[in-house]
């Protein structure tokens, strides 16, 4: 086996590692319109993001992160749909260190290679913060919240998508999955010191409008044509099928939440 064609470490580097970067070059091939949809893949859809977006209401030169950020397609999305009352330029942290080159790349927003349970951001310096599907990647959910709440002033918003699964076993696990409960998330968030304001079945939300898809479609196209054969692709791709098997048959489902720092700093 050649070094092109060795096994990723895991599904989960595949899927938002290598084919993040394969996704940049794709859309320098096909065009800049495509960039937003290619990079909010498994980030949340556009109603998603406006639901969100609507409760966290930034405005001014507020200072916003996305902690999680993947290649950075929700930041995009944000800037570009409350430019009219918010000045300021998101911040983004990603793990993964391809992904997060491709980000700053792409979008030209300040980006640096961090996980969100040590992030390199000062205590109390950001108004508002999303985190995307992260929960649902990590056991370490307390410490992630616990420094989303560092970073946050008192008061900060703070909007999450995570995926949730029910009490009974699931079928099928996807690998690098930790899905919470809705139990334990509801546990987790006062813990952490946030009061959730405001939630939404994502299942409720309108679908993705036809543009959108149309875009990430021909994405998703180009990559395939380009790395198939690759076993980076096969193993992202093995794992959306499982994701797309247990979102609908519900097994696990899609939760949006808006909440807000309380309290003091601790010490």
């Amino acid at each position: 086996m050649s070094a092109a064609e060795e096994e990723p470490d895991s599904a989960m580097e595949a899927e938002f590692d290598t084919v993040a970067a394969w996704t940049e070059e794709a859309v320098r091939a096909l065009g800049p319109g495509h960039a937003i949809p290619a990079a909010c893949r498994g980030s949340g859809s556009p109603a998603d993001l406006a639901w969100l977006a609507r409760g966290l209401d930034l405005r001014g030169g507020e200072t916003f992160l996305d902690a999680g950020a993947g290649l950075g397609g929700p930041a995009a999305w944000l800037a570009e749909h409350v430019a009219d009352r918010w000045h300021g330029r998101p911040v983004l942290t990603e793990p993964m260190v391809h992904a997060a080159a491709s980000s700053r790349r792409l979008f030209g927003f300040p980006t640096v290679a961090a996980v969100t349970e040590a992030l390199p951001i000062a205590t109390a310096s950001v108004d508002v913060a999303w985190s995307l599907g992260v929960l649902c990647v990590t056991r370490s959910r307390p410490e992630m919240l616990a420094e989303l709440r560092r970073v946050l002033r008192p008061g900060g918003r703070l909007g999450l998508l995570v995926l949730q699964r029910g009490d009974a076993p699931l079928p099928e696990q996807p690998e690098g999955n930790d899905f919470p409960t809705r139990e334990e998330l509801d546990a987790l968030l006062p813990d952490a010191g946030f009061t959730v304001v405001d939630e939404i079945d994502a299942a409720r939300l309108p679908a993705a409008p036809p543009g959108w898809g149309e875009r990430a479609d021909r994405v998703e196209e180009h990559l395939r044509r380009h790395h198939g054969d690759h076993p980076a692709w096969r193993a992202a791709q093995a794992q959306k099928q499982v994701m797309g098997r247990l979102l609908g048959e519900r097994w696990v489902t899609t939760r949006l939440l808006r909440a807000v720092r309380h309290g003091a700093e601790r010490s």
